[in-house]
């Protein structure tokens, strides 16, 4: 395949021909408009037209997935070939181009993005700066899952309160502690004061233990000169992680933080599932993680294994690999964030199907909510993955772990014993 052309994969959903459909989208997306015009010659449209690569039909619909048809539609999965000379590798080109006015074209009653191809110049952005083996540094971890935890209550606590949460999970065991993608500076809680009280306790633990739990704060914020006046407080605390929401600031304020930061960027893709829960319009995760990967994302949350939201144990399993697959090289793998209701139990199925370590394991009611407390639902997560490794199955796992045990009494069904 050449090297000059960004390949998008489509989903097209239409009551005419795919094809034409297909070709519609690359004219209007490229040189083309609803009739001719002088300045189209053929050698602009060979430099710069957007071409149909490929159409492969798909079994039909009886019914149409936008209420703009009725009766039977088609459906097939295109490929469109844009020149990458008429787009360049800015990321908002990238997606005002490939995504911004296909959604909008008639005759179409679904489409959704599959994936994207891209060209090696894409590699000029900075991808992950951390990463996988870059989080491992940073928490010491260096074999197994980075067990992880998130502050609960989510919201409501004074910065003194959400400073005692986190030194009883410190002592607790965890590698990892992160605010709620809600917390980033209520009148309750205003970042500096809670910023700082949270590492001061992170400190005192490193100092007592030699261990330093790796903090994320929520700095998202609209406005990018105070989302870098956050970060720059959680630098001079001596923080090293961050929360950052990537929906809600968006590409721009992504590259904006990543050129500047030197904190580890912890995804929460909160409002992703505007963009994904109906199967005919939208993204496929594959193609929106590549854009925040190339943009720096270090670790990326996915959900889970029997997660409490909507998501499937499959869409999980393809998010992981999604994530963990190299776009340019191994350096631009973002660490998969397991998490959603995540307790000890799912471990073992987790790896069955990942076949993997190399995961943040996030507990929050599984460890907060543990019957014997936090120490005990970190203990339960750590004997539980230590199984699974070992290729033990549960029953012989709880005999070995009262912690696990107590776990599975509390968060299992009788399937899992």
């Amino acid at each position: 395949m050449s090297d000059d052309m960004i390949r998008v994969t489509y989903l097209l959903e239409t009551p005419g021909d795919p094809r034409a459909a297909a070709e519609k989208i690359a004219a209007d997306q490229s040189t083309g408009t609803f009739t001719e015009l002088p300045g189209e010659t053929e050698a602009l449209r060979a430099r710069h037209a957007a071409r149909v690569e490929t159409v492969e039909p798909l079994a039909p619909q009886d019914q149409p997935s936008w209420p703009e048809a009725e009766g039977p539609v088609n459906r097939a999965r295109a490929v469109i070939a844009f020149p990458l000379d008429s787009i360049g590798t800015d990321i908002a080109a990238l997606l005002t181009v490939t995504l911004g006015g296909v959604f909008a074209a008639r005759g179409l009653t679904g489409v959704r993005v599959l994936d994207f191809g891209l060209p090696p110049a894409f590699a000029c952005h900075p991808g992950p700066q951390f990463g996988i083996d870059g989080s491992r540094r940073l928490t010491g971890v260096t074999e197994g899952p980075i067990i992880a935890s998130i502050i609960k209550p989510s919201l409501g606590l004074t910065p003194d309160e959400t400073a005692a949460v986190v030194r009883s999970l410190c002592e607790a065991g965890v590698d990892f502690i992160k605010d709620d993608e809600k917390m980033m500076s209520p009148g309750y809680a205003p970042f500096e004061p809670r910023t700082s009280a949270i590492m001061r306790v992170i400190r005192d633990h490193a100092e007592r233990t030699g261990k330093r739990v790796m903090y994320a704060f929520g700095i998202s914020a609209a406005d990018p000169d105070l989302m870098l006046r956050r970060h720059d407080h959680v630098v001079a605390e001596g923080g090293n992680a961050a929360v950052v929401n990537i929906n809600s600031i968006g590409p721009g304020g992504m590259a904006f933080l990543r050129k500047r930061s030197a904190l580890c960027l912890h995804a929460h893709r909160n409002g992703w599932d505007l963009l994904t829960r109906h199967p005919s319009l939208g993204y496929d995760f594959r193609p929106y993680q590549k854009i925040w990967r190339l943009l720096g994302v270090d670790q990326f949350q996915i959900n889970g294994i029997a997660a409490k939201y909507w998501e499937s144990d499959d869409s999980f399993v393809r998010s992981f690999e999604d994530v963990t697959r190299p776009i340019f090289s191994d350096a631009d793998r973002a660490l998969p964030v397991v998490c959603s209701g995540q307790w000890g139990g799912q471990a073992f199925e987790t790896f069955r199907r990942t076949r993997s370590v190399d995961l943040m394991y996030l507990g929050g009611g599984g460890i907060h909510g543990h019957p014997g407390g936090p120490k005990a639902g970190v203990r339960a997560i750590r004997d539980a993955w230590q199984a699974a490794g070992q290729g033990l199955g549960t029953a012989e796992a709880c005999a070995a772990s009262p912690d696990l045990a107590a776990a599975f009494r509390k968060w299992g069904r009788a399937s899992d014993r």
